[in-house]
């Protein structure tokens, strides 16, 4: 039977690609194509750019009021459809529709910051800087904005870059993930709909040739994207090497250090949030459990006892847990990691391997997995498995949980759990990591905060949405202005002026 094809988004419309190629869309539960979406080639790519090139004068010159009133009515859009956009991010990745509905509504909270930019992109003013000489600066958009995003959150990571562009004064092209491109497609028709004018907002769902064209064309003037370290380097060499703002996130391997005076039966439950909802596929999520001292043996045993109650199967069934992984590629390589964490020596708790949904055979289902007496130098440790596998590393004290830490290549988030103030600040000022929780697994701090880690978690000097968001996707004016008298003026001079 003939699956659906999608198309791509370019200035206001549905648009047939010029290319041949398609993608498969997959529901991960059943393990079966459900559309299929055209990868956007290099001429795509390029007819979005010239769209977005065209529009940008008209929308830079909109007053930021208007735009922010645009953002206003496309916010009460996504209030109206979250559950539709809940259900199609659950449908093509995979996770439950209450995460899901739960991450529209963090993508929401960054629009909600994106409508008070008016406020926010007021320059600076200073009188007198010299005699008669006031000086002021002023924010203003750089132009054709990108978009990559990945395929764990398709609504809200594409949220946490565009809505703040769009209300700087940029145009935006979206390059979402070739395995999730509904969400992305059905946000461009509610942008429509609050009034976005043509050409500021374009959608092309593709692969490698779409991205590269977005980092080597002379017309895109900044990049943002969201995946693995491996790909964030490349974005971030190639498109910085093409003249273009970049930033560009990447992977975690995100600690939760336990302290013996932690509440117990709280940390489990916020470590299993943490390290198995969306199935492990989270760049926050919890992978490593940071057992100090003598709090590792009962922390393990309220740790395996809740992995083992958890409920497995389709992410729109009532009372599941966890969903499957994003493919069956994805699913193997797990698998993978699972197995050399074995064959290395951990000690397998909990095991998710072959694990079978009644209904959902073919779905793409890995079990909540649990490893304890890891190793810094095991495979399971030193890499990202973006799965719902947790493993405990065991220290003596809060100094080696800190140096263990520091000295991983990662640095996205961290966080502690304990009751001690003392401890919780120092571990806060010493950590070497870009978010962190005291008493919280996933440290994502609200849309008025910026997102982002540090080492090898980013790559670029700003952090996304809040005001390194703005920052972003501005660049600054300083202009100085003088009004002298006519009998003021005086001859030219080919000294440094100084203004006194």
């Amino acid at each position: 039977m003939s699956k659906s094809i999608l198309k791509l988004w370019i200035n206001g419309q549905y648009t047939e690609s010029r290319g041949s190629r398609l993608g498969d869309v997959t529901n991960p539960a059943l393990g079966t194509v459900i559309r299929q979406v055209p990868l956007a080639c290099r001429e795509d790519v390029e007819r979005a750019i010239a769209v977005a090139k065209a529009a940008f004068p008209l929308w830079r010159d909109t007053p930021p009021l208007r735009r922010s009133r645009t953002l206003n009515k496309f916010r009460e859009l996504l209030e109206l459809h979250r559950p539709e956009l809940a259900r199609l991010a659950s449908e093509e990745h995979g996770k439950t529709l209450e995460d899901a509905a739960g991450s529209v509504q963090r993508g929401i909270e960054v629009v909600e910051f994106a409508v008070g930019a008016p406020h926010l992109l007021k320059g600076e003013h200073a009188e007198n800087v010299g005699r008669g000489v006031d000086c002021h600066s002023m924010l203003q958009p750089i132009g054709v904005c990108a978009g990559i995003t990945p395929f764990n959150f398709p609504a809200m990571v594409p949220m946490w870059m565009f809505p703040i562009a769009i209300a700087c004064g940029n145009t935006f092209i979206l390059k979402p993930s070739e395995k999730v491109p509904s969400c992305s497609l059905r946000i461009a028709e509610f942008l429509k709909e609050a009034g976005l004018p043509d050409g500021v907002f374009n959608v092309v769902p593709g692969d490698k040739e779409a991205v590269d064209t977005l980092l080597t064309h002379p017309d895109v003037r900044a990049v943002s994207f969201v995946g693995s370290t491996p790909i964030a380097k490349y974005i971030y060499e190639t498109a910085a090497h093409h003249g273009k703002r970049v930033q560009a996130l990447g992977g975690a391997k995100n600690h939760a250090v336990v302290l013996p005076d932690a509440e117990l039966d709280f940390t489990a439950d916020a470590i299993m949030g943490a390290a198995y909802g969306s199935a492990g596929e989270r760049c926050m999520a919890i992978s490593v459990v940071v057992a100090v001292g003598n709090v590792a043996d009962p922390l393990l045993a309220k740790l395996k006892e809740r992995a083992e109650k958890l409920v497995i199967g389709a992410g729109d069934h009532k009372g599941v847990d966890m969903g499957p992984v994003i493919s069956a590629p994805h699913r193997d390589k797990i698998m993978g990691y699972i197995n050399s964490g074995v064959e290395q020596g951990a000690k397998l708790v909990t095991d998710g391997r072959g694990i079978k949904v009644a209904g959902y055979e073919n779905g793409f289902f890995v079990g909540p997995t649990l490893f304890d007496k890891v190793t810094s130098e095991m495979t399971i440790y030193r890499e990202e498995i973006f799965g719902p596998v947790l493993i405990v590393v065991r220290v003596n004290s809060l100094d080696e949980a800190i140096k263990l830490i520091n000295n991983n290549a990662y640095a996205n988030g961290t966080a502690i759990f304990t009751g001690s103030g003392a401890q919780a600040r120092r571990f806060q000022n010493e950590i070497e990591v870009g978010m962190v929780g005291i008493n919280v697994p996933i440290p994502v701090p609200m849309a008025f905060f910026s997102f982002g880690g540090w080492k090898s978690s980013l790559f670029g000097d700003l952090h996304m949405h809040g005001m390194e968001g703005i920052k972003f996707y501005t660049r600054t004016k300083a202009v100085t202005t003088r009004w002298p008298e006519v009998a003021e003026r005086s001859a030219s001079s080919l000294t440094m002026p100084t203004l006194g």
